[in-house]
């Protein structure tokens, strides 16, 4: 995995650059010893590692706007970091970067019960959002795997999903607003505590843009009533593709659970190693699980076991108590735990059609024979949001550079089925090169003019997402600052003004009257898949709408999958 290199002379004024933040910052937020700089080499992707120049760890709003702004004033790239879960390689930096994680700001702001709010700092850790509600009967939806150590910085940059995320929706379809910190400082508030804004979706922009366009400081999230109870239903099948086409036949017969989880014999295998969950020894496995009245649980079950029947399920079975529940659900949140055991493997999320799981899980058993490596599937089958999982030896020369290809390979099945390439993890440097399959040059350079607006240097994280040679000269400052799309008479400097003069009561709101135009983000997916789930489109950067009002970003409808696959967001169109 190339990366850009270094900067010398950055590397050359880290003394001084040092000296200035420790200016701005207490003494023990700024890191720049060699042997404390080695914790933030990395993240989850940990194949790939760097050391950064220094890492800083600011306890405010104000904090981070000093930070960046200095680091703006001296040239010198900042890799944002939430908790480093990351799988994507997001928060990699490189030897001429500062590492700005944000892991001190984890206070809850305010709670308002009564408009279903919750205002917290993004360093607070998902699950830990919900420990602050649930006492009042409340939780907080999107539940990554990770959630008992990821933050919500980092769940707002990679519009983060979870198991529940079929009937709750991901990230982006319970964030309200966000305190955003641009490069050189500036302070904005975008959105806040009600459901929707004037103007232009600048909230769409910001989630899902993986710290490419500012550092989230505070999130304002939707919270909601815990459900009157829920219940999961665990089914065996005797092979992978019959599991695949019982999953699509439950989404076609309009019945919405609020998880559809997957795993198939080698995952289960492992997890029952690791957890004792009493898996069925099988092909593969599903969880649904669904929730409401006792009445509602009954009907819905009822329909869901009809049609698994159809497939001749080798196991069916019911949880008949809360101990039940737990058990169902143990396995499958300690399944990338278990999946350690078995050695070194890469995680990936490419995301497709609900209709075409049987025929992208039948190829991915024939490109593992192909490639000569194992692999595990794990995933939210309900939105189509895959999680293979190729086993491979970091010790065996070669078998990295195998695993690499054989995702590759994966990946462009998953476009190549009307999927993308990213459901939830994001980009970031793994699936950096693989962007041209989903985005043709125009996409790719209306979504580089985003950047362009929000970070004109390009100092923000940037050697993630963009291939590096599209990027090169922007990254070098070759590239002239040009308006964004040829569509009327806004330049970037216009709507950056606007952006900032709208949030803070001034001056008319964008977008009404006129066509909007700009590049959005198309991480957001707000549109809703086949069966009325949530999108989850993920189109890095990018996708420009144009016209008809309101900037909407790529909140297309679904198809099945997350987010139309190029993420093209269509303006004006709902939520």
């Amino acid at each position: 995995m190339d990366m850009p290199v270094p900067n010398a002379a950055v590397i050359a004024k880290k003394e001084h650059v040092v000296a200035r933040l420790a200016e701005v910052l207490p003494e023990s937020a700024v890191i720049q010893d060699p042997a404390e700089t080695r914790a933030y080499e990395c993240d989850a992707l940990a194949a790939y590692r760097c050391p950064p120049m220094a890492a800083v760890l600011p306890g405010s709003t104000a904090e981070v706007a000093a930070v960046l702004r200095i680091c703006h004033e001296e040239g010198v790239p900042v890799v944002p970091r939430g908790s480093g879960t990351s799988l994507a390689g997001g928060a990699m930096p490189t030897a001429d970067s500062v590492i700005l994680g944000v892991a001190r700001l984890n206070r809850v702001l305010e709670v308002d019960y009564d408009n279903r709010i919750i205002r917290v700092e993004a360093g607070r850790t998902n699950l830990s959002v919900t420990g602050a509600v649930e006492a009042e009967g409340f939780f907080y939806a999107p539940d990554p795997s990770s959630q008992l150590a990821c933050a919500i910085a980092g769940n707002i940059a990679m519009n983060s999903g979870g198991a529940h995320c079929l009937k709750y929706g991901v990230t982006t379809n319970n964030l309200l607003g966000v305190t955003l910190v641009a490069m050189d400082g500036t302070v904005v508030e975008i959105g806040g505590a009600y459901m929707d804004a004037g103007g232009y979706d600048w909230l769409g922009v910001i989630c899902g843009s993986e710290g490419q366009l500012g550092v989230v400081t505070e999130a304002t999230l939707r919270i909601l009533p815990r459900p009157e109870g829920a219940r999961p239903v665990l089914m065996g099948f005797d092979s992978s593709e019959v599991a695949g086409a019982c999953v699509a036949d439950i989404i076609k017969a309009g019945v919405l659970p609020v998880a559809i989880e997957f795993m198939d014999r080698p995952c289960i295998r492992a997890t029952e190693a690791f957890a004792g969950a009493g898996y069925p020894d099988c092909e593969a496995l599903l969880i649904v699980e669904v929730e409401g009245s006792p009445a509602e649980i009954d009907e819905q079950l009822g329909l869901i076991k009809q049609i698994a029947r159809r497939h001749d399920p080798v196991e069916l079975r019911e949880s008949g108590s809360e101990a039940e529940s737990a058990a169902i659900w143990k396995g499958r949140k300690s399944a990338f735990g278990a999946m350690g055991q078995l050695g070194d493997y890469m995680c990936l999320d490419g995301t497709i059609p609900v209709s075409a799981l049987p025929h992208v899980l039948r190829r991915i058993g024939e490109m593992s024979a192909e490639f000569g490596l194992g692999v595990a599937n794990v995933f939210h089958a309900g939105d189509g949001n895959m999680h293979p999982l190729i086993l491979f030896d970091a010790n065996t020369p070669g078998d990295l550079e195998r695993c690499e290809a054989f995702g590759a390979a994966i990946l462009k099945l998953c476009v190549e089925v009307g999927g993308c390439l990213t459901g939830e993890h994001g980009v970031g440097i793994e699936k950096r090169d693989l962007m041209g399959v989903q985005f043709d040059p125009v996409d790719l350079e209306a979504q580089m003019r985003v950047k362009d607006v929000f970070d004109p240097g390009w100092l923000l994280n940037p050697a993630k997402v963009f291939p590096l040679e599209a990027s090169a000269g922007r990254r070098a400052g070759q590239v002239a600052f040009r308006p964004l799309l040829p569509c009327g008479q806004f330049t970037p400097e216009d709507i950056w003004s606007q952006k900032k003069h709208d949030e803070t009561g001034d001056g008319d709101r964008a977008g009404r009257g006129g066509g909007g135009c700009g590049g959005a983000v198309a991480h957001s997916g707000r549109g809703h898949a086949a069966g009325g789930s949530p999108g989850r489109g993920r189109g890095a950067v990018g996708g420009a709408a144009v016209g008809g009002g309101a900037l909407r970003a790529g909140r297309a409808d679904a198809g099945g999958a997350r987010g139309h696959a190029a993420g093209r967001g269509r303006a004006g169109a709902g939520r």
